[in-house]
């Protein structure tokens, strides 16, 4: 199997700025690469999720404060070999903050998408590079 040669296989890393660790440790990955695989129309296997916890003291927003755990954000980044052009890439966002709101259970608002530069030329899965 040439990972390589294959379709986009989103890596999508998710980082929850969150009260406690145990409030992180509620949110389940899998859920969130189930979901996620299948509003992307992913085959099994090709959507990967990682999550990081921020500890809410080391994340701030100026002149205000946020009073609940739902106020939190949620900052999202994918990377693909090849992201969507605008159209496409609007729709795309608008279901991955769907998602992963419902998932994490806070308000769409407060789910931030981020695209990295495409991965093609850059990125590699078992010693080949992805095109």
């Amino acid at each position: 199997r040439c990972l390589a040669s294959r379709p986009d296989m989103p890596i999508i890393d998710i980082e929850l700025v969150c009260k406690s660790e145990a409030e992180f440790h509620a949110v389940s990955a899998r859920i969130l690469a189930d979901a996620l695989g299948h509003a992307l129309n992913s085959a099994a296997g090709r959507t990967w999720v990682r999550m990081r916890y921020l500890d809410h003291r080391a994340y701030a927003e100026n002149e205000t404060e946020a009073k609940h755990a739902t106020d939190l954000p949620v900052f999202v980044t994918i990377l693909k070999a090849h992201p969507p052009a605008m159209q496409a890439l609007s729709e795309e966002v608008l279901k991955i903050t769907e998602v992963v709101a419902a998932c994490v259970g806070c308000s769409p608002q407060r789910v931030h998408v981020q695209y990295a530069p495409a991965a093609a030329g850059r990125q590699a899965f078992g010693g080949k590079l992805v095109e």
